[in-house]
């Protein structure tokens, strides 16, 4: 053997490299261990212990010391699936970028350009800034972009002779700037976070940026820290005496509008036939109550405000407190009802007057004008926005609402009017002037605070503005919500300020947080996300280990019963080869997914066809006649070419996955190319070290026991000549598929179709039809229902809110859901994921570009390496004719089988597997067809492609069979998330089979004959 001492220092080193990276996971489970056992299952204390000794050494190794923390960054990544947490694929609005720079242009083109590139987006690949000018191209071939971007603030970089390439790409660096500094922005965010082993990336699409967190248990408190821009303003306020008059002016316009247009919104409606004597109302706990009208004399403000604030005590709604105050007669259902009539906007939003002792009202002091209910402030931003009642207020009057309810019930919110001063509608002091933020606790209060520090252009700023409003607020804004609005009792000359408010302390760290790391250039937002929560992240482990562990242990039995000796080898070379997968994981900073583990499992089964590829050669070398030690030196050397063929188009397929796939699949691409190429290695070169050493010490290796010795020896079996029997089942078998295909299609899951899932489970079983009708309720519409393992376990699927962007909608939904669900008995939600339509739309490109991508590259590949045609023609009709088959199987099957069949991202991983695998199997058939057509020229082809596929049948067989048993034992074992990625994979290993022999070969049999024909 040639370089035999190169190779054993490679082994060598491989294994020490292997052993230090895997160290570092062995330390931290050991210092884990003993956190658990300090805390005796209380959570809080086994994360102070492990707090508490982050920064003190742990591991010594040789003369380098590592702390926790250090270890804990090198141990071996475990993805969300196996340890909990969140993965979020954030996109940044360029739309936001383009209409800053265009001054917030309302030019008519300009706007319906940026509407048509939204569009068009929906399908298509290009860059927004690409997308924009085209549309603006499209709309206006005439038009000038610098007619809308030479403004002011762009002197520098536009003028108004520049072409629209050059406004393009001054935006397009602008775009790409802003998404380089987003980049920055979040990952300084989430070092503060804390989270251990935390990942982000940009992504090929423009824009996007993936984040992953394992281990995180607050998903909302990660949504508010990434998708909060940080936009921190200081703004000078209104009086509420000052505003209070406009607002009952607003009031009265909108009365005569609506009574003009008969149009009453339903809030402003207690009757919507106008001719019924009862009125609706709800009790403590939502049950709908009918009360007579009777009297109609309150008609007026005064007369129907209490004198406290509402919810201070109660935590009522305005019609509430009014319906429920029985010691005043003129707070009768019919009074409420009329001034519902004659007071639509004060309806819902609670003007701030008060009543004094002598029984007169006045307005209250302070910028709040307002109290609304929570679920009423869209409708209160609505009847603000209307021309007609927006031309009543003052110019530089705006409103804000207050980022948290103030009530103990946190139902309302309250509006605060602030006063924009400045031209460009710009506040007088922004965040930028920040320059450290820190949670703290008030002086008098000792609640949590934020205290900021300003630079000295701030600082000035500052004095200014809090020595012009002495005695007036200064309301402090963070993203467009007003946290607080203290008065100012002086001039603050240090530059020195504080956030206050009804804060958590973490909620006080991560906004402290937010303001140092800096203001988001655009927003920011979550167009993708899956949650994992750590209960299922345990028991993905747990299924994962498990499945594994039996399939090994399988393995290395049929190994050992097969093939005797040579069988222990392999199986040692095997055990190698899963050690070297752990350390080049852990080397690299790879993430191990459940997928992952399912391609470790996977690589088990393939990783032994090299073996049994060179074992079948060696037994055939040694019926030949041949000697023990020449025998394995030709066994290897005719081996190498099927195997370097094989294993190179199941790496082809490997990195087609990476590249086009994230997340778990991403994870599973990554063991797979690690494990094809540690395979490689192992039962090329280890296997052949090891019999090199019996060798030299003259011991017998025996390649078969007394029952697999002439196991597939001397078989005939006549597969060419039946080939028009293979055509018709297999074309049946196709025909029914596409059947199924049209008229059912498939059962397409949120990442093709945009939408929320959730996987809940319950404590007792339950009825999906139950739940589905107790969701519509909470939903508005049906969501899908479906078990999802046992029958406690449900997966919900909707598509509520998908195309709302804002920041807190993912808690809204979630939210509505437990509120469905509240009358069952006690559940839990094991994880969620979320996937835009736009990132669904990407998905489905995605899939379908892989899939076509990886059939190309395979037959360029078999066309290259067999240098006809024909043999091309045979491998991509296989390879369709499997495709179309697993496709058909998960079209005819969904519904019918109780576990999930949905195509998702693992769905199409697990398609291209089965093109890996079935082009394993046709690539070695091919090489043997070569050889044999090489050898025996003067034979008829049919007969010499028979003899090849006959003698490949023993390697067929035990591959196939190894590779099959170790997904059944994946199914069985595996875990309800992977069921319908590895019953795919099982599909595929059959129908690969199959088809390798009963149609790759017949296609290029029958094409050869008919280019002879020709000939």
């Amino acid at each position: 053997m040639q370089s035999k001492s190169a190779i054993q220092v490679f082994a060598i080193a491989l294994t020490l490299v292997c052993i230090y990276q895997l160290s570092f996971t062995w330390v931290t489970n050991s210092v884990e261990d003993d956190a658990r056992a300090f805390g005796k299952g209380d959570v809080d204390l086994e994360t102070k212990y492990l707090d508490s000794i982050s920064t003190e050494p742990v591991y010594n190794i040789l003369v380098k010391k590592y702390t926790y923390k250090e270890c804990k960054d090198r141990e071996l990544n475990l993805g969300l699936d196996l340890k909990g947490g969140m993965n979020v694929t954030l996109e940044v609005s360029v739309i936001d970028v383009i209409r800053s720079l265009s001054g917030y242009s309302t030019d008519e083109t300009f706007n319906k350009a940026i509407d048509l590139a939204i569009e068009s987006q929906k399908t298509s690949d290009d860059a927004f800034v690409t997308l924009f000018g085209q549309a603006f191209q499209r709309i206006d071939p005439n038009g000038q972009l610098s007619a809308v971007f030479a403004t002011r603030e762009n002197q520098d970089k536009i003028q108004y002779n520049s072409t629209n390439e050059e406004v393009l790409a001054v935006i397009s660096a602008e775009a790409d700037d802003a998404i380089d500094r987003s980049f920055d922005i979040l990952r300084a965010r989430i070092d503060k976070f804390g989270v251990s082993q935390p990942n982000i990336q940009k992504l090929e699409t423009a824009g996007r940026i993936l984040i992953e967190l394992p281990g995180v248990k607050e998903p909302e408190r990660v949504r508010k820290l990434l998708q909060g821009t940080a936009k921190l303003e200081f703004w000078e306020t209104y009086e509420n005496s000052e505003a209070y008059g406009y607002l009952s002016e607003a009031n009265n316009k909108l009365k005569s509008i609506v009574n003009k247009k008969d149009n009453l919104d339903e809030d402003l409606e207690n009757n919507e036939d106008g001719d019924s004597t009862t009125v609706a109302n709800t009790d403590e706990e939502g049950e709908v109550i009918l009360a007579n009208e009777s009297d109609t004399s309150a008609n007026s403000l005064a007369q129907l405000l209490s004198d406290e604030e509402p919810g201070q005590d109660s935590g009522l709604s305005l019609l509430e407190q009014i319906t429920s105050d029985t010691s005043r007669s003129d707070t009768s259902t019919a009074g409420i009802s009329a001034f519902n009539k004659d007071n639509p906007l004060f309806a819902i939003l609670r003007p701030a007057i008060f009543q004094d002792e002598s029984g007169s009202y006045f307005p209250g002091e302070g910028p709040v004008i307002g109290y609304v209910a929570i679920k009423d402030s869209a409708q209160v931003n609505e009847y603000l926005a209307m021309d007609g009642l927006k031309s009543i207020f003052p110019r530089d009057m705006r409103f804000k609402w207050t980022a948290k309810p103030y009530d103990p019930e946190e139902k309302f919110v309250q509006l605060i009017a602030i006063k924009v001063s400045s031209r460009e509608g710009r506040a007088p002091l922004e965040g930028d002037v920040i320059v450290d933020a820190r949670q703290d606790y008030g002086q008098f209060s000792n609640r949590p605070e934020i205290s900021m520090t300003m630079n000295g252009e701030g600082a000035k700023i500052w004095k200014r503005l809090t020595a012009e409003n002495v005695g007036k607020s200064i309301a402090i804004v963070l993203d467009n919500y007003v946290y607080s609005f203290p008065t100012v009792q002086g001039e603050i000359p240090n530059g020195r300020s504080s956030i206050s408010g009804a804060f958590t302390i973490k909620e006080a760290q991560d906004i402290a947080n937010i303001l140092k790391a800096g203001k988001l250039p655009a927003p920011a937002r979550i167009v993708e996300e899956a949650v994992v929560g750590p209960s299922l992240g345990q028991e993905a482990i747990d299924s994962g280990l498990q499945s594994f562990l039996i399939a090994l242990v399988v393995v290395l039995i049929y190994m050992g019963f097969y093939y005797n000796k040579a069988g222990l080898i392999a199986n040692i070379a095997l055990l190698a080869n899963i050690f070297f997968i752990m350390g080049v994981l852990a080397s690299l900073g790879a993430v191990l997914t459940l997928p992952g583990i399912a391609g470790i499992v996977l690589t088990i089964g393939m990783s032994i066809d090299a073996n049994v590829l060179i074992f079948e050669r060696i037994r055939e070398e040694i019926t030949s006649g041949k000697g023990l030690g020449l025998a394995i030196t030709d066994g290897y050397k005719n081996a190498y070419t099927s195997i370097i063929d094989a294993n190179v188009t199941t790496l082809l397929v490997g990195i087609i996955l990476f590249y086009f796939g994230s997340g778990p699949i991403k994870g599973f691409a990554t063991t797979l190319i690690i494990g094809i190429l540690t395979s490689l290695f192992s039962a090329i070169f280890i296997t052949r070290l090891i019999f090199l050493g019996f060798l030299k010490r003259k011991s017998n290796v025996s390649f078969s026991t007394k029952l697999t010795e002439g196991a597939f020896k001397n078989l005939n079996i006549q597969f060419l000549s039946n080939r028009k029997i293979f055509y018709v089942i297999s074309s049946i078998i196709v025909i029914m598929g596409s059947g199924s295909l049209y008229l059912r299609g498939l059962n397409y899951s949120v990442d093709f179709t945009g939408g929320r899932s959730y996987v809940v489970r319950f404590e007792a079983d339950q009825s999906t039809t139950d739940i589905r009708k107790a969701l519509s309720s909470a939903f508005g519409s049906a969501p899908e229902v479906k078990t999802f393992g046992p029958n406690n376990q449900m997966k919900v699927t909707t598509k509520y809110l998908i195309d709302d962007n804002t920041v807190s909608v993912d808690k809204q939904v979630e939210d509505k859901l437990k509120e469905g669900l509240a009358g069952f008995s006690s559940f839990e939600i094991m994880s969620s994921q979320k996937v835009g339509p736009t990132i669904a739309d990407d998905i489905k490109r995605g899939a379908i570009w892989s899939t076509l991508f990886g059939l190309l590259v395979v037959f360029l590949y078999i066309l290259i390496r067999f240098r006809k045609w024909q043999f091309g023609i045979g491998a991509l009709a296989a390879l369709g004719h499997d495709v179309i088959i697993v496709l058909s199987c998960f079209s005819i099957f969904y519904g019918i089988l109780p576990f999930s069949l949905e195509m998702d991202q693992a769905f199409i991983a697990a398609l291209l597997t089965v093109i890996g695998y079935s082009i394993n199997d046709t690539v070695v058939v091919f090489d043997r067809i070569r050889e044999y057509l090489g050898l025996y020229r003067k034979r008829d082809p049919q007969e010499v492609m028979n003899m090849a596929i006959n003698s490949t049948l023993s390697r067929t067989f035990n591959t196939s069979i190894s590779t099959f048993t170790v997904l059944l034992i994946i199914f069985i074992f595996g875990g309800e998330v992977i069921r319908g990625f590895s019953f795919a994979l099982l599909i595929g290993i059959v129908v690969g089979t199959y088809s390798s022999i009963c149609i790759a070969t017949p296609v290029a049999l029958d094409t050869f004959k008919k280019l002879n024909k020709k000939q």
